[in-house]
């Protein structure tokens, strides 16, 4: 398996208060990886101690297997916070500034990258006179123009309106998938997020909670009826013959997640009683992904 991005005990401090506190991070080369916390949870000073922004207090850091950061670093491309642009001038001038920075002598690069992000028709528009999600692109057409292997992007979609927050998720699909970027990006529009990530990254007052792909989450989601028995197997058994039950899981011993029959549950516990298995618990659960993630971060809504 080939990595991005691997820390291991990764902190940094701010006076007394470990903000980001011992995290160890597993981004996988091609994953869209949607990295969830709360207000003030971690996540900004983390992408900037991974950025080079800020120093780290403690732990160990590899981009792309190797720990020559400085090296590693020119292979990201990052939008934290807000696009540092010139308001007075256009894209393609803002666009300028950059590729003479960077030392790119391919004047072409510039109209091709704006035409890649959606912006070649600004014209001379000036930069302060764009919506949030012009300036959305525009940042990240700055983040590409070195073509980065490694996006990180901190709340790319925040603050768009339902059309700006479309495009920027069909422009960081197409990225992943026509250039194969890998892409570190945090949003607190979860149900958006979920379209696009491969993976998740929880992190919870400063500490990483838990990573697990997008396959795992849809399926913690998904309803079904949960039961609680005492004896998984002669359960499972029983609702195979008597129920015809196929489409089940035994998450633990003493637990089972019936997919199928939903509006059955009576017919399911009856069978399992008379049979002789104790029934703990019989209920119907599952949840959208907003009401998932709220639970696990203690209730509060994200940032």
């Amino acid at each position: 398996m080939e990595y991005a991005l691997r820390t291991d005990g990764i902190t940094k401090i701010y006076g007394n208060h470990a903000v980001v506190d011992h995290v160890s991070m597993n981004v996988r080369r091609g994953d869209i990886y949607g990295f969830i916390g709360k207000n003030g949870a971690g996540k900004t000073t983390f992408m900037r101690v991974v950025s080079g922004l800020a120093a780290k207090a403690s732990g160990n850091m590899e981009l792309f297997g190797s720990q020559d950061l400085e090296k590693q670093r020119q292979r990201l491309g990052t939008l934290i916070e807000q696009p540092g642009l010139y308001g007075a001038m256009t894209a393609r001038e803002n666009m300028e500034v950059v590729r003479k920075s960077f030392g790119i002598t391919n004047r072409q690069a510039v109209d091709e990258m704006l035409e890649f992000v959606g912006l070649s028709q600004a014209g001379k528009k000036k930069v302060k006179n764009f919506s949030l999600g012009m300036k959305q692109r525009l940042g990240i057409a700055i983040a590409l123009f070195r073509n980065p292997d490694f996006l990180i992007l901190d709340e790319p979609i925040n603050g768009l309106d339902p059309e700006g927050i479309k495009e920027m998720r069909e422009l960081l699909s197409k990225l992943n998938e026509e250039r194969q970027i890998t892409i570190l990006i945090s949003s607190h529009i979860l149900g958006e997020l979920s379209k696009i990530a491969t993976r998740y990254g929880i992190i919870k007052e400063g500490v990483l909670i838990e990573e697990f792909p997008a396959e795992e989450l849809r399926n913690r989601c998904r309803r079904c009826v949960k039961l609680v028995v005492d004896d998984t197997e002669r359960a499972a058994a029983i609702l195979q013959d008597k129920c015809r039950i196929i489409n089940f899981d035994v998450p633990e011993t003493g637990i089972l997640r019936i997919f199928d029959g939903l509006n059955n549950s009576w017919e399911m516990n009856r069978e399992l009683i008379q049979a002789g298995v104790c029934l703990k618990e019989s209920y119907l659960t599952g949840q959208d992904l907003e009401g998932y993630f709220m639970d696990l971060l203690g209730g509060a809504s994200n940032d």
